[in-house]
């Protein structure tokens, strides 16, 4: 034994040992990730490029929305106060707000003070005296409305109603959540609500989940804190971020769980046919080795991998086994070298060649942009490649001298029966595919799902909180905007002022509800500047004043406060940013002014501009668009982009697996010599790719770019069993077909598991390989030569 360990035909023995250690470090030092945002793909236009920065890093990313349920209104609003009073502490937080009063008193300061320098009705006009006769017989008509309270208190200071103005403006587009014992509350009363901002971006994961057990720590102290009702209590969340967490540990879940199940029904299967430990442990050598190299290979293309190729990496197990089967048991009870010589002369080049018409097929996958297409398409193909090379230079060196398997001939047997009697269904075979076919084409409009909501793991019970709590707070619809860039902050903020005049006449038409701009609250200097620069100087105001109030029920003297105020006001410092601190205005301007790097690391500013689509229905990007001619300004439509971006790489998808398709018939041509051995081996794969396709159609399922890889998988596991069935020998022994059978349940265990899972990506896969393999084999052996008898 020792002198066969050093001998050169044990030299693959050891460099496979190298191998395997060098994947092993690759792989301790690879980073593992369930981020969604891993698998974004890198956009081709600038609207799709915008798309996917802020589905990583946007505002939009960064909100988590909260309600409070249970208990009684009094009971949710403490909680809510003090829950909120928390996480204004935490560092995690950027922004925490639940309409309390205090938050509301800070933000009518701030629009106070700047009153002068934020209304839109500050230009010069406005303080003539004809501009304040009109503003001041405005303001005194007001006094008899329901507002009449608030422009009591404000006149003295606020005669031409810059303030109500300004509220007005801002609530404009939107209702805003309602207010009830003194905190933000649902239309329906039953519910508390909260809105937070984390200073971790979206595609932090990390940071997201540690912002949302903060969320819940808060809010269980807060708890603890009550007494009587507040037990009853319960916290909902929702918002892009706790989606990415919650979808992170659906997917470490399941892929855990399936592995754990696929491997066990594998193993539980491989020990009923070979009922040795040594046996197993050698046939699940070619599987372990084909993960390692899996992951080290997508480790050092990537640079990570993510929980879903894992997940995919459990159906490699299933085909991966199929090797060590092949040798096991068509290798006659393989006892000495010549006799394991012999498998490799007669049965290698079959294996061989359909481990190669998976490679075409797989390779494909590496040409697309989709990076989680190209993270399956390279653990496939190295994953496979290792264990058939394994299969084919070590085990028949780790094979002992005694080595042999049950003896399957009766089950071949039989199946060579079957398989003999299964040549007449030849036709009723052919008229299936036929009709498979013709679904397809009938439904051919239906047959891909082109939104890219299909791939989504978020369940249709959160995704309806989200919209409720959206709903509630009156957040704004953030499917159309506007964006405009640019090298400072200046320049992004004077271009968002052109952009919002040239739409306003589609707002005066209500074509759109509103336009949100970060100008509102942080107009760009030129026209803080402009605005200021209509107050006139005090002695000027004063003599004005006197003059527009000469036939009204009002003294001048009364406004003293506002003539100093307008003052102050026309000497002020240009507002800044860092003014809106400590007001929950901030959130608001965070949301549609974000600093940003260019790939060189060039500063560059974006504003974002949401549109509101009117009750009437959606917005017109073809009245959109020629206003914002010459503004620089990109108009976007978030869904339509999304859907677009998806619908690119599924076509794209599409035309790379027909050049892989492509690929496997010419290689077939080539290694065959033989048009009739060609149509024979395609002839099984086309028929169950066209059956099981045809059957999740008229199941109602549109399929996505994961049933495509499905359907890729079929023919990769189909061609083994196919090349088998239709072998230049002639015929296939009973062993052989046993093995066939052994193989394909194997495959449908590991495959077969995913149609279980939660995920709808793995789900996919899973639904569509499953009945594959199942239908390959079958259909491979209605086309097969007949069998001779053990």
């Amino acid at each position: 034994m020792t002198q066969r360990i050093f001998s050169r035909s044990f030299l693959p023995v050891w460099l496979a040992l190298v191998a395997l250690l060098l994947c092993g470090a690759v792989v301790r030092q690879t980073r593992f990730t369930a981020d969604m945002s891993a698998f974004l793909p890198q956009a081709p236009t600038p609207e799709q490029q915008l798309l996917v920065d802020q589905l990583r890093d946007g505002l939009v990313s960064r909100l988590v929305l909260v309600g409070v349920e249970g208990s009684d209104g009094p009971t949710r609003a403490v909680l809510s106060k003090a829950v909120a009073q928390k996480l204004r502490e935490e560092p995690q937080f950027s922004s925490v707000s639940n309409g309390e009063s205090v938050s509301l008193e800070r933000d009518q300061a701030f629009l106070m003070t700047h009153r002068y320098q934020l209304s839109p009705a500050m230009l010069p006009a406005h303080f003539t005296v004809d501009g304040l006769r009109a503003a001041l017989g405005d303001t005194l008509d007001l006094l008899a409305s329901p507002a009449g309270l608030l422009v009591k208190s404000l006149l003295p200071r606020d005669p031409t109603g810059e303030l109500p103005l300004l509220l007005d403006s801002l609530g404009r587009g939107g209702t805003g959540p309602r207010n009830a014992d003194g905190v933000w509350a649902s239309r329906d009363g039953e519910r508390a609500l909260l809105l937070l901002q984390t200073r971790a971006a979206g595609s932090d994961t990390d940071g997201q989940q540690q912002a949302m057990d903060r969320i819940r720590a808060a809010f269980a102290e807060a708890v603890a804190a009550q007494k009587g009702t507040a037990a009853s209590a319960r916290l909902v969340l929702t918002g892009p971020g706790v989606f990415g967490v919650n979808v992170r540990n659906t997917i470490e879940s399941e892929v855990t769980r399936l592995s754990i199940i696929s491997l066990g029904l594998i193993v539980l299967l491989l020990w009923l046919i070979y009922r040795s430990v040594r046996t197993l442990a050698l046939g699940l050598l070619p599987v372990l080795v084909g993960a390692v190299a899996g992951i080290a290979a997508v480790s050092l293309g990537f640079g990570t991998v993510h929980g879903l190729t894992l997940g995919f990496g459990t159906t490699l197990i299933g085909e991966a086994v199929d090797y060590s089967i092949y040798l096991f048991v068509q290798s006659d009870a393989a006892t000495t070298d010549r006799d394991r010589g012999a498998w490799v002369k007669r049965f290698w080049p079959t294996i061989r060649l359909g481990v190669m018409t998976s490679i075409c097929g797989f390779a494909s996958l590496l040409l697309s942009g989709f990076p989680g297409l190209a993270q399956l398409g390279l653990y496939s193909m190295s994953g496979l490649v290792a264990a058939a090379l394994v299969t084919r230079f070590v085990l028949p060196q780790l094979l002992p001298g005694s080595f042999k398997v049950r003896d399957v001939s009766a089950l071949g047997a039989r199946l060579a029966v079957v398989v003999r009697r299964a040549a007449a269904l030849r036709w009723a075979v052919l008229g299936l595919c036929v009709v498979a076919a013709l679904a397809l084409a009938v439904q051919r409009d239906t047959v891909w799902n082109q939104e890219l909501s299909a791939l989504s793991p978020v369940s249709a019970s959160d995704m309806a909180l989200d919209g409720t709590l959206r709903a509630d707070l009156g957040a704004p619809d953030v499917r159309y905007l506007v964006v405009v860039s640019g090298a400072s902050q200046e320049a992004v903020l004077q271009g968002a002022e052109k952009v919002v005049a040239r739409l306003q006449p589609l707002v005066d038409d209500h074509s759109i509800a509103g336009v949100n701009s970060p100008t509102t609250l942080l107009p760009s200097l030129a026209t803080q500047q402009a605005r200021q620069a209509s107050l006139p100087a005090t002695a000027e105001l004063q003599a004005r004043l006197v003059e527009a109030l000469a036939d009204m029920p009002l003294r001048a003297e009364r406004l003293a406060p506002f003539v100093q105020e307008a003052e102050v006001a026309r000497l002020a410092p240009p507002l800044q940013r860092a003014d809106l601190v400590g007001t929950s205005l901030a959130l608001a301007v965070d949301g549609m002014l974000l600093p940003q790097k260019t790939a060189d690391g060039t500063p560059r500013w974006s504003v974002f501009l949401p549109l509101h689509a009117p009750a009437s229905g959606d917005i017109d990007p073809v009245r959109i668009r020629p206003l914002l001619d010459g503004t620089g300004a990109l108009f976007v439509d978030m869904k339509g982009e999304t859907d677009r971006l998806y619908r690119s790489y599924l076509h794209e998808a599409v035309r790379l697996s027909g050049a892989g398709l492509l690929a496997i018939v010419l290689l077939l041509v080539v290694a065959l010599r033989s048009p009739t051995a060609v149509l024979r081996v395609l002839a099984p794969l086309v028929g169950a790719v066209l059956c099981v396709a045809a059957a999740l159609v008229s199941t109602g399922q549109s399929l996505t770019i994961l049933h495509l890889v499905g359907l890729l998988l079929i023919v990769a596991v189909g061609s083994n069993y196919a090349l088998f069935f239709s072998s230049g020998q002639g015929a296939i022994t009973p062993r052989t077909l046993a093995s066939l059978l052994f193989a394909n349940m194997t495959t449908v265990a590991g495959f077969g598991i995913l149609g279980f899972s939660q995920v709808p990506v793995l789900q996919a896969i899973g639904l569509t390989v499953g009945p594959g393999a199942i239908l390959a084999l079958c259909f491979s052996a209605v086309w097969a030569h007949t069998p001779r008898s053990a």
